[in-house]
């Protein structure tokens, strides 16, 4: 012991390696935790993967949940804003930390092959039949949540302050973290002192996570704008005032907003993701509906991207002799996440001693949104931590070859379960122990 000591006090000084050589058998105790959690872990994953709910209706999701975590000792409240669920386990005097899984899935066909690949069906808002499927991964993040109540409530002796734990729905429309906070989240419950959660995806191997502070994500603004025409029958235009052709100069004009009028530089989308219009081939139908996703990062660019949108469909509309104006209609949104930069870094140096220097990245802000800003916005520092999901084998293909993987939403997308599983308990367990470290007063 005193020669090892002495070579690593040599190169990285006393205190690095005392610290160090007290680390090695807490990692390896915390990697024996999330061993034995895991294959319970995995069996609720499957379950979960098979059995997916829409958002907002995520009612058996939730009973799940709800069950999972009462029956580790946690108080547990369900129908939260809907179909949240808030469990809490309080440990002595201390802080409070937030950790959130969503609950909801996704309409959309899942075609991954697996043999525990979703085949449940069912209705929309609008009414239609859809397929549903877990591609964002909510699945995965509620597989880790319950395993880390777990080891949390076995080890309380590690840790002091109160843990607690949600189950948010309706992530994927952008409303259930606003709609908690509405029902209480922060009033009937103990504020939090910090707010985490994490999200897995293809952008990096499973087994690393990426740590990014400051913005996170961005900014997501969803539009549903309705152009109004003059229908008619197809064989006589001159007569109509075509909705189609309208929203067809709509769509290509839009696109000169992120390419002529934001700032060579600055982040912007504007994406038509649907077109909705007309019933058969010889009628000009009365109007068309387009359906948009915005993202940008920054407040200013945003505000400028919107108005030119307005601005823009207006003035489409008014060249083509339009009855009346569009409507252009905001009906989902949410903030970019910010990660702030004390407890970003912070969890950085806990996550390097859970996982390994190595396995955790620098990353730089996504281009996808979610509603996790919501917590931090009623002033909670917090941290969102990305989750690596790809085959490792894959992702250094993926690399080679420049094509890309699959990504969230994708009906072929399924993270490497193993080690991201693993990895997203521990990386949870890590963090959670260092915001709550210390050993639980006792009366």
């Amino acid at each position: 012991m005193s020669v090892k000591r002495s070579r690593l006090a040599g190169s990285v000084g006393l205190a690095s390696a005392l610290a160090w050589l007290l680390a090695v058998p807490a990692a390896r105790a915390a990697s024996a935790e999330v061993d034995a959690a895991y294959p319970k872990a995995y069996a609720l994953y499957v379950d979960l993967h098979q059995h997916p709910e829409l958002s907002s209706v995520e009612v058996q999701t939730a009973a799940k949940i709800a069950a999972e975590l009462r029956a580790l000792g946690y108080r547990v409240t369900e129908h939260v804003g809907g179909t949240g669920v808030v469990a809490l386990l309080e440990n002595g005097p201390g802080k409070t930390v937030m950790l959130r899984t969503e609950l909801d899935a996704l309409p959309v066909e899942e075609k991954t092959g697996l043999p525990f690949a979703s085949k449940v069906r069912a209705k929309d808002p609008a009414g239609q039949d859809v397929p549903v499927g877990h591609m964002c991964g909510h699945d995965l993040h509620m597989s880790a949540l319950v395993a880390t109540a777990g080891i949390m409530a076995r080890s309380r002796a590690s840790w002091h302050g109160t843990l607690m734990l949600i189950a948010q729905p309706a992530e994927e429309t952008v409303g259930g973290a606003t709609g908690m906070i509405k029902d209480g989240l922060f009033t009937r419950f103990p504020r939090p002192d910090q707010v985490l959660a994490l999200h897995v995806g293809n952008e990096l191997p499973a087994g690393q996570v990426g740590v990014a502070s400051g913005i996170y994500d961005s900014n997501v603004d969803s539009l549903r704008i309705t152009i109004h025409g003059k229908g008619g029958h197809g064989s006589a235009p001159h007569t109509t005032v075509d909705p189609i052709v309208i929203a067809a100069r709509t769509i290509l004009a839009l696109q000169t907003i992120a390419s002529r009028e934001v700032k060579p530089g600055e982040f912007a989308v504007v994406t038509v993701g649907y077109v909705k219009a007309g019933t058969k081939n010889n009628i000009i139908p009365d109007q068309a509906e387009l359906g948009l996703t915005v993202r940008t990062y920054k407040a200013e660019v945003r505000k400028q991207v919107l108005a030119a949108i307005t601005r823009i469909t207006n003035a489409e509309a008014e060249a083509a002799g339009a009855p009346q104006p569009p409507l252009i209609e905001r009906f989902e949104g949410a903030d970019a996440v910010y990660n702030d930069p004390q407890l970003t870094q912070r969890m950085r140096t806990a996550l390097e001693g859970a996982l390994g220097k190595d396995n955790v990245v620098t990353q730089e802000p996504l281009t996808a949104s979610e509603d996790f800003s919501a917590y931090v916005e009623q002033g909670i520092p917090g941290f969102y931590l990305s989750l690596g999901g790809a085959d490792p084998q894959k992702y250094a293909e993926a690399k080679r070859s420049g094509v890309s993987l699959p990504s969230n939403h994708s009906s072929l997308f399924a993270p490497d379960i193993d080690p991201a599983l693993h990895t997203a308990i521990a990386a949870e367990v890590a963090m959670l122990r260092n915001l709550l470290g210390g050993a639980a007063t006792t009366g």
